[in-house]
């Protein structure tokens, strides 16, 4: 069981994210689903077809002060003393070294539940998508992460401001349907709205959060915030209204989760494509302008004007055998838990996206070659996650599409991407990775190891089938 729980735990932090990294090696494709990243690029196929599920799963995870390495201990067997970052041998130092001023983690999901693409007349495409995402964000200051390792004596009298920490967590259905067309023989344009419907949501307001370190190196917790959520949970009370625990609501059934409409937000993507010449095109996109607004199955939980004894903060006593992780977590959990009150009424939020940016060139050496020069940009809050791609492609008709990629991304210089697709009659096989792993490295031992990357901080992957007709050329626009 324990097993389990940790390779569920591992892969689940690896597919519910998101990501900061876009589809950079998917842009300079001969793919349909390339106008997501751009509404303004049009796929050469007069006629596309995206059944449930398989036309599209995405991944993403990423994040700016772990790897892979730091999760898993090589040789161990799979349990709990796994966690390589709880071993007394783990290179703190090392780890804690990498943190930055804010440290982030970003998994994301998406599965396309159809895909539709067709063009109308001379040059006019229409298209439309329905994609379930599941997105997560979750932000920590640096001291936070180091007096949670090292102990608390060297902020000893001191104050630390946690008003950056942050939380959120997103499962939304989009409805988009678009359009792009030729303005003229050089211009394209391209927009997509979106419908989005809320599925379940959380969100962790931070108004202000201080923690001191007293004389006596007991944690005090000066906290203004609330914590909100929609969802299938009951929270549970004492008669003081204070939080004892948190359940599912059985009365809300699978059928009814996923095809709850009362969560709606609103979502909009522009796109541009310009000729300059016959080997230059320039483009540029903003997409995910858009928010959720939850109105469902809400629980408010909140803690004004209150001072928290913090307990269940310090990793060090798990190095020097004084608690085990459960208790850690646990005296941590209660702390928090005795803060919070429930709302008396249900209060609605509502979630902003994240905000992409993303401009292009491409330079077109011949009917079959280019280069890409791509650079997005990804606004979280008051965050912005920058990745720039350099990219040299082969398109030889709707038969064969590669990529191959070297972004620039996460501080981080190591990113080879690929990017294949080809095509078999009217089906059509991608796969695309932003990163690829060359270290690697095994969790477990004996007949139950297996291999895992052991320098990933950063992944985007996508793979799927997509149904195409017709046999055009491409088009330069």
């Amino acid at each position: 069981m324990i097993k389990r729980f940790m390779l569920i735990s591992f892969f689940t932090l690896l597919i519910t994210h998101g990501s900061a990294q876009n589809n950079q090696v998917l842009y300079f494709m001969n793919l349909p689903q390339n106008n997501l990243v751009n509404p303004a690029l049009k796929p050469i196929n007069p006629l596309y077809i995206g059944l449930p599920a398989i036309t599209g799963i995405s991944i993403n995870e990423t994040n700016n002060y772990f790897n892979f390495s730091d999760i898993f201990t090589e040789g161990v067997e799979i349990s709990k003393s796994t966690l390589a970052f709880l071993d007394p041998d783990f290179d703190r130092e090392k780890f804690l070294g990498n943190l930055k001023k804010l440290n982030y983690a970003e998994p994301k999901a998406s599965v396309q539940l159809l895909g539709l693409g067709f063009t109308v007349g001379d040059g006019f495409y229409v298209f439309l998508d329905i994609i379930d995402n599941a997105v997560v964000n979750l932000v920590a200051p640096r001291d936070y992460i180091r007096m949670a390792f090292l102990g608390n004596e060297q902020f000893k009298g001191q104050t630390i401001d946690l008003s950056d920490m942050r939380a959120d967590l997103n499962y939304y259905r989009e409805i988009g349907i678009g359009t792009s067309k030729n303005i003229n023989p050089q211009l394209r344009l391209g927009a997509r709205a979106k419908m989005l419907f809320g599925l379940a949501g959380a969100s962790f307001q931070n108004y202000n959060l201080k923690l001191t370190v007293n004389d006596d190196y007991t944690n005090t917790l000066d906290a203004n915030m609330t914590f909100d959520i929609s969802g299938p949970v009951i929270i549970t009370t004492d008669s003081e209204n204070n939080i004892e625990g948190a359940e599912l609501d059985q009365s809300i059934t699978a059928g009814k989760f996923l095809t709850n409409m009362s969560n709606t937000g609103f979502g909009l993507d522009l796109g541009a494509e310009y000729k300059v010449n016959d080997n230059f095109v320039v483009s540029a996109a903003i997409t995910d302008i858009g928010f959720v607004k939850w109105k469902s199955n809400l629980s408010n939980l909140e803690a004004f004007d209150t001072n928290i004894e913090l307990s269940g903060l310090d990793i060090e006593d798990i190095y020097e055998g004084r608690a085990t992780i459960e208790e850690v977590l646990g005296s941590m959990k209660d702390s928090l838990s005795n803060a919070f009150i429930l709302a008396g009424t249900d209060k609605r939020f509502t979630s902003k996206l994240p905000v992409g940016l993303t401009l292009g060139g491409k330079y077109i050496l011949d009917d079959r070659f280019s280069f890409g020069l791509l650079s997005y940009s990804r606004f979280t809050g008051q965050q912005i996650r920058e990745t720039v791609t350099l990219s040299a492609n082969m398109n030889i008709g709707n038969k064969v599409s590669t990529t191959l990629a070297y972004s620039i991304c996460n501080s981080n210089y190591s990113n080879l991407g690929i990017g294949v697709a080809f095509r078999a009659s009217v089906a059509q096989f991608y796969f695309l990775c932003d990163r690829i792993p060359f270290s690697w490295k095994r969790a477990g031992v004996g007949s139950e190891s297996f291999l895992l990357p052991s320098n990933w901080s950063t992944v985007h992957a996508r793979i799927g089938i997509n149904l195409i007709f017709g046999n055009k050329k491409p088009e330069t626009l």
